[in-house]
């Protein structure tokens, strides 16, 4: 592996498609959950709720973008040619590799899903297809990786699978809730929906979070071929710890909120108490944001494993 402009280029257009991704699920999440606080045109939640799917509908269009660099990318990557000259490999890439086939689904389901955040009415139909393309996307994004060289139809693509899509959950509710949209329930009027939708984004990060250990246990098992001194030896392993440590930053920050911040805000609902859930809330979506940008990288590292076979 050598870090040239081609790599950091790489690793930046994944770092963009991974956060594009966890914003639009997070806002996916949140905007179902303030939908009906939003029916009324001067209702407290409607703010939140209009954030919510704006949020959604950037996120979409970025990531719609930002695939598209990353497989220009890939392509002068793989064909060792110059950015430019990299357009004509395009196709090759496409139709004869396994990162083209993965990249195929991914795109496909990008695209459904910027459908769908285009669309102004919700419906089952709307959103059967919306998570769907989030399930596509998921799998897609698992074939880009390293698991993908145990084959399409692997433990290791499942399991990469279930990480992305859990990572994304989590980082996604803090991210687009720290940063976007709980922000707009700062008023005293609102102060009943953001308790139920702090409660809500606590109580699905939970539940995330377990997935992510678990999953994130496995991929790092298989990365590193099981060998301590492999991971403290190798950049792979070196950006892992890096990535471990933001997401225990990011583990601390949300324990501190739901077993302090939310249930005093709960025993209150002042407004002093709602400021430090959403302060401490924006740092841990800084956290996962991180979390998202080393993911990127790690997955654009030669694996730890590859050292000590």
């Amino acid at each position: 592996m050598s870090i040239d402009g081609l790599w950091i280029g790489q690793v930046a257009m994944a770092a963009l498609m991974n956060v594009a991704f966890a914003f639009a699920v997070g806002s996916a999440l949140l905007g179902a959950w303030l939908a009906n606080d939003a029916k009324a045109k001067v209702a407290p939640g409607r703010a939140a709720w209009l954030r919510a799917q704006r949020s959604m509908l950037t996120a979409s269009v970025v990531l719609v973008l930002a695939d598209l660099g990353w497989l220009l990318y890939q392509a002068a990557s793989m064909s060792g040619v110059a950015l430019p000259a990299a357009f004509a490999f395009v196709p090759t890439v496409l139709t004869q590799t396994h990162v083209g086939y993965g990249w195929s689904i991914a795109f496909a389901g990008a695209l459904v899903l910027l459908g769908t955040a285009m669309t102004a009415h919700s419906g089952m139909l709307r959103n059967a297809l919306l998570w769907l393309a989030v399930i596509a996307i998921a799998a897609g994004k698992a074939s880009l990786g390293h698991a993908v060289d145990a084959g399409p139809a692997s433990a290791a693509i499942a399991m990469q699978t279930l990480h992305v899509l859990v990572t994304s959950v989590w980082a996604g509710l803090a991210i687009t809730a720290g940063l976007a949209v709980l922000p707009a329930l700062g008023l005293s009027t609102a102060r009943g929906i953001l308790i139920r939708t702090a409660t809500q984004v606590s109580n699905v990060s939970v539940v995330a979070v377990g997935f992510v250990l678990l999953s994130g246990i496995f991929n790092a098992v298989r990365g590193s071929g099981g060998s301590f001194e492999a991971i403290g030896s190798s950049t792979w392993g070196h950006v892992l710890i890096l990535k471990l440590s933001l997401v225990g930053l990011a583990l601390v920050l949300g324990g501190l909120n739901r077993f302090l911040a939310l249930p005093r805000l709960r025993r209150t609902a002042s407004t002093m108490d709602a400021h430090t859930f959403t302060n401490v809330l924006y740092l841990e979506a800084l956290a996962m944001i991180g979390v998202l940008v080393a993911a990127a990288a790690l997955s654009h590292s030669v694996p730890a494993f590859a050292m000590v076979n």
